[in-house]
């Protein structure tokens, strides 16, 4: 079984395991020494991309409401992919829940608006694929 696991972050394992000598202190032990061995240097995570599908499957907008409001430039698009689909970062979600709770008392227009004002990268155009 031990050989199995896999530890990532020894210190953290190494917290759990109080027992001096076990199989699976000498386990942390060992990978501990490797983990110092590695060059730790900075890296980035890259931005999570959402396609339509899985801004439908999160929210509770239609493919075609999703579509609407991109090519009323409600919301915008980051990327495409190579198939031609749109892609869209996090951004999206906090996007459409505003436009969500304007949609009680406004009319798309009115939205679009509203948001044009305080984003002012927003225009009302949809923006070219990068």
């Amino acid at each position: 079984m031990l050989s199995r696991l896999s530890f990532t972050n020894a210190a953290a394992v190494a917290a759990i395991c109080t027992k001096p000598g076990s199989e699976i202190s000498t386990a942390v032990s060992i990978t501990a020494m490797k983990l110092k061995g590695k060059k730790m240097t900075d890296f980035q995570i890259p931005v999570k991309l959402y396609r339509i599908g899985e801004v439908v499957r999160y929210t509770p907008f239609t493919r075609q409401t999703i579509h609407n409001y991109t090519t009323m430039g409600l919301i915008q698009e980051i990327d495409w992919t190579e198939g031609g689909h749109r892609l869209y970062d996090e951004s999206v979600f906090e996007r459409l829940k505003t436009i969500q709770e304007l949609r009680k008392t406004n009319s798309l227009v009115q939205i679009r608006k509203i948001l044009s004002a305080t984003d002012p990268d927003t225009d009302g155009t949809q923006r070219k694929a990068v």
